[in-house]
């Protein structure tokens, strides 16, 4: 047994069967009604025979007023409550838990599929900072609307706990709404919401409340938080270091380490020179972490090879390897990983060589594999990014994707 097979008590007695996760990844595979389709479910069937004890879902949102992709899958209500159960139970009959990743994506909502923006400050996000950025100005959330967000977090984490997932993570990362709340740069509010860093992570702790009263105290709830976000005047990691404390303080059963915001995007794979060797993006943060917090710790970005998630693991500074692109195109990856059947699991994107289109193909030519999986069909490592590129202006314009 390697030291990756070794199982993970959380803090709230539930049991990981290992220490492989599969992080969050942009999936965009609902159908028009926000549904789970067929092609998502058999995603997770394969996913769920790869052998990891951990699977998390891309973003499913809590507001349908308030989508990040055209194709997100909406949970607010029970409406679709017989496909999410046949989601959760993708994994039964195994030892792999799925939980569900829950998100509001506040500014960055995209303008094109929703009347309104919403945000902790009338910040709008800068043009070019992501494929669907927009001059946009956000509304500032008046203190009703938030305690009804921090409500509605909690409604769609009990929806989901009923119809079987085995947990939630809450996407405080990446500069979705948590995140905007955090961040100063965000957030210039002036009320018990905005200022310190306590005022700040109000939010992310009365939603982490939220949900604890509506699932109870067995059921884990994870988050994934920035180590920083990379930008001019932004969530610094001294004040990721707060919020790390705050959150074990509460009794968060899982930290998941991301960094940077479609502005500044850290978590998109470029890294420094000085931690090529050890491949994580955020490796100096979580030893930082690790000296202030007891609570499992999941580092995601940049592991590739065996040795290195090994390494890592026995360091005691990290207790689970995420990752989220490698599981696109090695499936099986987990398995691989405890038998030695593949000891390196480095891909490379497919580029057009069009820099404005290679930056969403950081996203998209993932989408396009997950639906292969989906399909029955085998990940394409040279699936041909032209391809992938028309297939999605084509949804879009013909298909009416918004």
């Amino acid at each position: 047994m390697t030291i990756l097979q070794q199982e993970l008590i959380l803090p709230n007695g539930s049991r990981l069967s290992n220490r492989i996760a599969k992080s969050a990844m942009s999936e965009n595979a609902s159908n028009k009604k926000h549904e789970p389709t067929t092609t998502l479910i058999n995603a997770y069937k394969i996913w769920a025979q790869g052998g990891a004890g951990l699977l998390i879902t891309g973003n499913i949102m809590i507001d349908s007023k308030a989508l990040g992709e055209p194709r997100n899958v909406i949970v607010e209500d029970e409406r679709n409550f017989n496909l999410l159960k046949s989601w959760a139970d993708t994994v039964k009959g195994t030892e792999t838990h799925l939980w569900a990743q829950i998100n509001h994506p506040g500014r960055q909502a995209m303008e094109q599929i929703n009347s309104e923006l919403l945000a902790p400050s009338a910040v709008p996000l800068k043009v070019g900072g992501r494929k669907n950025a927009t001059k946009k100005i956000p509304k500032a959330l008046l203190e009703n609307e938030i305690e009804e967000i921090i409500e509605a977090f909690g409604n769609t984490a009990f929806i989901l706990k009923k119809a079987g997932f085995t947990g939630v993570q809450i996407h405080g990362a990446h500069g979705y709404l948590v995140s905007q709340f955090l961040s100063p740069y965000t957030n210039i509010r002036e009320d018990k919401w905005g200022g310190t860093i306590e005022n700040r992570s109000r939010f992310v702790i009365e939603v982490y409340r939220s949900i604890r009263k509506k699932v109870g105290e067995k059921f884990p709830i994870g988050i994934k938080l920035n180590s920083a976000d990379f930008q001019k005047g932004g969530f610094t990691e001294e004040e990721s270091m707060e919020v790390v404390k705050m959150l074990s303080k509460e009794g968060i059963d899982l930290i998941e380490i991301s960094g940077g915001t479609y502005e500044a995007p850290a978590m998109m794979g470029k890294k420094h020179e000085s931690t090529n060797k050890r491949e994580a993006y955020f490796m100096e943060y979580i030893e930082k972490a690790r000296k202030i917090t007891k609570t499992p710790l999941m580092l995601t970005g940049g592991f590739r090879t065996s040795s290195v998630m090994e390494d890592a693991v026995a360091s005691d500074q990290v207790d689970i390897i995420g990752m989220a692109r490698p599981f696109v195109l090695f499936p099986n990856i987990a398995n691989d990983l405890y038998t030695g059947k593949q000891t390196d699991f480095t891909s490379h994107i497919q580029k057009t060589g069009v820099k404005a289109i290679d930056g969403a193909m950081n996203i998209i030519w993932y989408e396009a594999q997950i639906k292969r999986l989906g399909k029955g069909k085998k990940p394409n490592p040279k699936l041909n990014p032209w391809f992938v590129f028309i297939r999605y202006a084509w949804l879009i314009i013909a298909k009416n994707l918004f």
